[in-house]
């Protein structure tokens, strides 16, 4: 059990942390005795027994008095087990006599210790642990850092550093039984139909792209040639396309299911036509209005839903306006059938008040969070999470982006950097667990950009990394199952821990795992920040366990 000390302004971040964090806390009580006790910023610290006090600062505390501060910064990244921790909030570094655990790379130096101390072990860290959530689930990371899953490398350390000091750990983690992590592959629906762009800014656009563009991107290695005779017979088709005598070459929603084979996905659907909607500084460009709306593509829908595919509402002003998303969520349901629906707004549109008022448009998780011109972690996560502004709402974070891969004025990616960057991401998931959230929009394998292959190569590894492919719902309601478990008790001996561990729903959803970690022996106190990889236990985990494990 851990016992947290800190100020009440952060009982909420911290309740969150401790979600995605899945083990046994409690805020901390004078007649419980604990295991950890980890004390946060400027919290007034109590002397206390425990096996191992964390003290999480980066300004100097009562417990430094003999301890020599060294330098101070507003922001750095850190150094871990040869991974990299960004810092937003401030952080410190000491000179000192203990075990050095943390390495301020502007600086070199430690920005983290471990001693000993009449039997039990001190660890003070030279930041403030939920000062960095607060900030990565309301602010989120520059695109710079997008690449690092910031909030779970903080978490992966705290786990180290107590299983590391002699001290076993149970945990939930965010791994679906039987697999090593989620996948959710979703479609954001902006250009359903390319017959309904007659002489706009779309049609000259894709004539561009798909002749001189194309030619262009031969010329400089990113397109094959038959890709480029492929985009010229689409631009040769077009007018026999507007008269009806031609196929419509945007229109792709049987091809996703066929390329899916049965995998589900989530199209996110514009709800009306010619409604560009509101931006931060008033009316958004006239570009971000669409040519269809959800009517337009409803003979559509019933295929997709027997595939098992969702629907979900591809938002104009819900982000902004609760009763404008309301408007706008009803549209949908009136041809997907669903009455509960999931949200991404057209364009990412975000504001750090989005999470209530989409709450109270009635959604029950929205998919916004993630970056148009980076792949990653905004939120420094991937795990889905409760903004810390709403009650019941949650996050399903995006992290790759199709045109964030592939655009000129985005990344300009080849396809073989684009794979060496999405790959890192699919091996943080199976290292971390989580869920992985793919944006391929609805044009993207269809001319003019004939991204086909990579999307096929992506869902190739997934399955071969033997990920769980779910709809959005599916993921946001496997999460709030993992939410829902209570430790109703953890009991600890020299040789076994006993565990009871309830939770409720999901029945047809992927089991939950329990995992034990093993502790490391006391003589290995000092190796906590090494490589060596602990060991654990896993147990499945569906209604309620009550089991005695051996350590």
């Amino acid at each position: 059990m851990v016992g947290v000390i800190a100020n009440l302004s952060e009982h909420g971040v911290i309740r969150e942390f401790f979600e995605l964090f899945k083990t046994p806390w409690e805020f901390y009580r004078s007649d419980r005795r604990y295991d950890v006790v980890l004390c946060a910023g400027d919290a007034p610290f109590r002397p206390t027994a425990a096996k191992l006090v964390i003290i999480y600062a980066s300004s100097k505390t009562l417990v430094d008095t003999e301890v020599e501060i060294d330098s101070q910064r507003r922001s750095t990244i850190l150094s871990y087990k040869g991974g990299r921790i960004p810092i937003y909030e401030g952080s410190i570094t000491f000179r000192h006599k203990g075990c050095g655990i943390l390495t301020d790379e502007i600086s070199r130096g430690s920005a983290g210790y471990l001693q000993q101390s009449n039997g039990s072990a001190l660890a003070r860290i030279g930041y403030d642990l939920f000062r960095e959530v607060q900030c990565l689930l309301t602010r989120g990371q520059p695109p710079a850092n997008a690449g690092i899953p910031t909030l779970e490398l903080h978490i992966a350390f705290l786990r180290d550093l107590i299983v590391g000091c002699g001290i076993p750990l149970v945990e939930i983690p965010p791994l679906p039984e039987g697999y090593p992590f989620v996948v959710c592959l979703t479609h954001d629906v902006d250009h359903a139909s390319i017959r309904r762009h007659k002489f706009d800014r779309t049609m000259f656009g894709f004539l561009y792209r798909a002749t001189l563009g194309s030619l262009f991107n031969v010329v400089r290695g990113r397109l094959p040639w038959r890709k480029m005779f492929t985009n010229w017979a689409a631009a040769a088709k077009l007018p026999f396309i507007y008269f009806g005598i031609a196929k419509d070459i945007w229109l792709q929603f049987d091809r996703y299911v066929e390329i899916e084979k049965g995998n589900p996905s989530t199209f996110f659907v514009l709800p009306f036509e010619g409604d560009p909607g509101r931006s931060s500084e008033g009316r958004a460009p006239w570009a971000r209005a669409s040519r269809y709306d959800a009517s337009h593509i409803a003979s559509k829908i019933p295929r997709l839903t027997s595939a098992g595919c969702e629907i979900g509402l591809h938002g104009i002003d819900a982000w902004s306006n609760s009763s404008r998303g309301r408007e706008e969520a009803k549209r949908i349901t009136r041809f997907s059938g669903k009455e509960a629906v999931g949200v991404r707004m057209h364009w990412l549109y975000w504001s750090e008040d989005s999470p209530v008022i989409l709450e109270d448009g009635g959604f029950s998780y929205d998919s916004t969070v993630g970056y148009n011109d980076a792949i990653g972690y905004r939120a420094g996560t991937s795990q889905v999470y409760k903004p810390l502004q709403a009650s019941r709402i949650l996050e399903l974070p995006l992290h790759v982006m199709d045109t964030a891969l592939f655009y000129p004025n985005r990344l300009d990616l080849s396809p073989r950097e684009a794979r060496k960057r999405v790959s890192s991401i699919l091996d943080n998931a199976a290292r971390l667990g989580g869920a992985v959230t793919i944006n391929w929009h609805d044009r993207s394998i269809a001319p003019e950009r004939l991204w086909d292959d990579f999307y096929l190569e992506l869902l190739n590894d997934l399955e071969t990394r033997g990920a769980w492919f779910a709809t959005a719902t599916q993921a946001v309601s496997w999460f709030r199952k993992r939410r829902s478990a209570v430790f109703e008790e953890v009991q600890f001996d020299s040789s076994a821990v006993h565990v009871k561990v309830s939770t409720s729903g999901g029945d047809k959803l992927a089991g939950l795992r329990l995992r034990i970690h093993k502790p490391r022996g006391s003589n290995q106190l000092a190796e906590c920040a090494d490589n060596q990889p602990t060991s654990y236990v896993d147990i499945s985990l569906n209604e309620r366990i009550d089991a005695l494990v051996a350590l």
